[in-house]
């Protein structure tokens, strides 16, 4: 059963394990969050709405901001602008994953009416922008392997996972497939894809025994998978819909949900998002 560590917020997202500490979004509030023991923090207001957030090889606060598409820093209190983002994202920047060498790689929604593929970018730390990957459909959640070896995916409307070999300049190579649950129809509207996928996959986090929690924007939970789409685990959310998870606390076994209405009852003056807590049996993997 899960613990809801917070509520009264309008949509979470994006949540990180970082210093100890729980950071994560609030989409329609332009707020981001810090959450530990001792309690919730603001740490800046953003511009154009939060979304992905990472942290530099400093330790510097990145984060996507979502209708202006620009990837931010937080240095000193003020937020700076690190890359625009416009001429390769055709939707709104969405999620990112920032590796060991500060390249930060961040996904869009893409044209959605009709349902479209689009591409999934990589900014590098001097603020080059290239394209990482093309033909993925609403690329949402992404990690990278603690070894920095791999890339893992959400394509959400297309209901699967894809993955990467990782170069050591940061391209990708060799796409596969890492799990799969559904057969989109590309040129359909959002609403007719989502008829035919199992599972709108959103948010992900590994953990050590190299296994993906997924959230399933769907509503049916987060589910523990590993390659191929076996079921490992799953946490039910009841009345929430979870949209993203991370693994951290001090011996990374909690599992932080961020959760909130259903995709089809989303107010953005509403305030029925939450930020959920359960405990898991295998820690987050270490970076």
């Amino acid at each position: 059963m899960f613990e809801i560590i917070g509520d009264g917020f309008s949509f979470t997202e994006a949540p990180r394990w970082h210093e100890g500490a729980l950071w994560f979004s609030d989409f329609y509030t332009h707020q981001v969050h810090r959450w530990d023991e001792s309690g919730f923090q603001t740490v800046c207001v953003v511009p154009g709405q939060p979304s992905g957030l990472g942290f530099t090889p400093a330790g510097e606060l990145l984060v996507v901001s979502m209708i202006e598409r620009r990837l931010l820093r937080l240095r000193e209190g003020s937020l700076e602008v690190v890359a625009e983002l416009g001429e390769y994202c055709p939707g709104l920047a969405n999620d990112m994953w920032v590796d060991a060498a500060g390249r930060a790689y961040i996904g869009n929604d893409g044209p959605l009416q009709p349902l479209q593929p689009t591409v999934l970018v990589r900014c590098d730390p001097d603020g080059t922008v290239t394209v990482a990957a093309t033909d993925v459909v609403t690329p949402n959640g992404v990690v990278v392997s603690p070894d920095g070896r791999e890339l893992l995916l959400a394509e959400s409307f297309a209901g699967r996972i894809s993955a990467w070999d990782v170069s050591a300049d940061g391209s990708l190579r060799n796409r596969r497939l890492w799990a799969n649950f559904g057969r989109p129809r590309i040129a359909a509207t959002v609403s007719e894809a989502r008829k035919h996928v199992l599972m709108i996959t959103d948010g992900i986090t590994l953990n050590a025994a190299g296994h993906l929690w997924v959230a399933d924007a769907a509503g049916s939970g987060v589910w523990c998978l590993a390659e191929g789409g076996q079921i490992v685990d799953h946490i039910d959310t009841g009345p929430y819909t979870a949209y993203s998870a991370v693994l951290g606390g001090a011996d990374g076994r909690s599992l932080f949900i961020t959760a909130g209405p259903a995709l089809d009852e989303i107010d953005p003056e509403g305030r029925g998002a939450a930020v959920l807590m359960v405990r898991v049996d295998v820690p987050g993997a270490e970076y």
